[in-house]
């Protein structure tokens, strides 16, 4: 995948109906989704529980896109592996999830995958300054990890900001995940932002059955930065 700064929209499958992923995913593709994002809990980095590599492996064959993979799991480097032969094109870990994330990352080049590196809330944008050379993608919690639907946290658009301006003109991109919707986006992309991971935003209102609401919300989203 060349490296491309347009806006993506990375709907989080978390969100999804459960009982029918594999459908679920092949309509958010059909209506306009750029990347499908798969949040990854462990019930003890964050308070939830959600896909093991298993879960992940099912859901590659219905990925036509770009399979964006975010561990919010600890430890990470011994799943590294797991979740890359799982079919991952980027695998995301969290800064604060071990003390050598310098070594997750080489972890996750190795494995020839894209490597990203996470932020929370509490955690400040210096935290991942000597790693952006090892870096495809920063994200940006706008939210507190753990759970979908949660309020977008406001104070993170400077820390969005203060990325962008030391990421420069590296080829890198910065997401944003958590509270995303048509109010919130067009602030996080004015602050640098160029993926954006939408839950809730996306999937409200949709199924399978009624797949033209999920390009609505997509469109939506998009609208709003006009």
């Amino acid at each position: 995948m060349s490296f491309d700064r347009r806006l993506k929209i990375a709907p989080s499958i978390l969100s999804a109906d459960f009982a029918n992923f594999g459908a679920e995913i092949r309509a958010i593709e059909a209506e306009g989704a750029d990347w499908v994002h798969v949040d990854v809990m462990d019930g003890h980095f964050v308070p939830n529980l959600t896909f093991g590599p298993p879960a992940v492996k099912a859901f590659r064959p219905h990925v036509t896109t770009f399979m964006d993979v975010h561990l919010m799991i600890a430890p990470v480097d011994a799943y590294v592996d797991a979740y890359a032969e799982a079919g991952a094109d980027m695998i995301t870990a969290h800064v604060e999830a071990g003390p050598h994330p310098h070594r997750t990352l080489q972890a996750i080049r190795a494995t020839g995958k894209k490597a990203g590196i996470a932020l929370n809330p509490g955690t400040p944008v210096e935290a991942v300054g000597y790693l952006l050379d090892l870096c495809d993608m920063v994200l940006v919690m706008t939210v507190n990890p753990g759970f979908g639907g949660q309020k977008f946290i406001h104070g993170q658009l400077e820390k969005i900001a203060r990325l962008r301006e030391m990421i420069g003109d590296r080829p890198i991109h910065i997401q944003v995940d958590g509270g995303v919707d048509p109010t919130t986006a067009p602030l996080v992309v004015q602050a640098g932002a160029d993926v954006l991971v939408a839950g809730s935003a996306v999937f409200k209102g949709g199924s399978v059955d009624a797949p033209q609401v999920y390009g609505a919300n997509m469109r939506a989203i998009r609208d709003a930065m006009r």
